[in-house]
């Protein structure tokens, strides 16, 4: 049985790919919840909870995803910066 944080995860990257939106549609994850076993292997979990999870998890992917994206342009950057002062 998967662990609950790899539910999590499962979830945020399928919404990402599905969607390509990093604010949470509460009926995608409703329906994740129920279709993807995650109400019957953990049946005490609460759905809201869960869906709490899932948008801390997607929100935590775009922010790595902005911080990438800044330092490959900042290392672009100073490629350019490098390549006028030759």
């Amino acid at each position: 049985m998967p662990k609950l944080t790899d539910y999590v995860k499962m979830a945020a990257d399928e919404y990402l790919e599905e969607t390509g939106n990093t604010e949470l549609n509460a009926r995608w994850i409703a329906e994740f919840f129920q279709d993807y076993g995650v109400q019957d292997a953990y049946p005490r979990q609460d759905l809201v909870a869960f869906a709490e999870m899932v948008q801390k998890e997607l929100t935590r992917n775009e922010e790595r995803a902005a911080k990438k994206m800044r330092l490959l342009l900042d290392k672009a950057l100073r490629g350019i910066k490098s390549a006028r002062k030759l």
